[in-house]
């Protein structure tokens, strides 16, 4: 079965519209935390609850004071209007900011794509236009954003396919594994995916925030919560959860080697993800 690469990186080039939302009255009681998820799709989330989505999602039902129930999903095309809009479940830990098919939350993370590279590496790039990124082999997701300035600043790309089997084949792991083995010198990839990555390999790879960028490309995006629309309730009380576990949440996005950047879009020293 062909599955899009995690929907969270989808996003970031378009898809597919969906029907709107049926025009409900909104929940008042809750009894359960009734979140939609993919059962396969770390760092993010999985069926063990090992991701930072699961993660977070039992801070909420613990703040909550209910069971935490999922919903589980592949997150392909389609993913919001077989959960959310079937309500099924009321809840996406993770939706790009500004993604229409949702109500976003306030912002929980903003993080930014990154270069992997052996720790013993003598590149060092923090924007795509680096010279220093000429004539070296650089792995890739093809169609993500690093893809063409990559291209342009003279970099030889090893692309990967965005459309793959992940029960035979997963994009990033396959650019990991050719860091580690020497086939390329690094690889560009989405922070979170970067960081989780990287910090398997032994000795652990080196993740470098492009964080400086200056091609022109958006390398960083505004991380929220997605819930249905007209559910103004349920949306004042995720961004009061948001503000007041902010240092915690961030905390376990640390732990997962996220990159995470402030509001200004400046690296957060120490990458505990706070405002300066």
């Amino acid at each position: 079965m062909l599955r899009r690469w995690p929907l969270l990186v989808a996003l970031f080039i378009g898809c597919a519209s969906v029907p709107a939302v049926a025009d409900l009255p909104e929940r008042q009681e809750r009894e359960a935390l009734r979140v939609c998820a993919d059962g396969n799709n770390l760092p993010f989330s999985n069926e063990a609850g090992e991701g930072f989505e699961n993660r977070i999602a039992e801070l909420m039902a613990e703040d909550m004071g209910v069971p935490l129930a999922y919903v589980w999903s592949p997150q392909v095309m389609g993913f919001v209007r077989n959960t959310l809009e079937l309500r099924v479940c009321d809840l996406m830990i993770g939706a790009v900011a500004g993604y229409e098919f949702v109500q976003n939350t306030n912002e929980v993370y903003r993080s930014v794509y990154a270069l992997v590279v052996p720790e013993a590496s003598d590149l060092e790039a923090t924007r795509l236009t680096d010279p220093a990124l000429r004539g070296r082999r650089i792995g890739v997701v093809t169609e993500t954003p690093p893809l063409v300035p990559l291209r342009r600043t003279g970099a030889t790309v090893q692309s990967y396919p965005l459309m793959v089997d992940t029960r035979v084949r997963a994009p990033v792991r396959d650019a990991i594994a050719d860091v580690v083995a020497g086939r390329t010198e690094g690889a560009v990839l989405w922070g979170p995916l970067a960081g989780y990555y990287a910090a398997l390999e032994e000795p652990p790879l080196r993740v470098i925030p492009l964080a400086d960028d200056d091609s022109g490309a958006r390398l960083d995006y505004r991380i929220t919560m997605g819930i249905r629309r007209g559910e103004p309730h349920w949306k004042d009380w995720l961004n009061d959860f948001i503000d007041r576990h902010r240092d915690e949440i961030h905390a376990i996005l640390t732990e997962y080697g996220v990159p995470l950047l402030d509001r200004r879009g400046q690296l957060h020293s120490g990458t505990d993800g706070g405002e300066s």
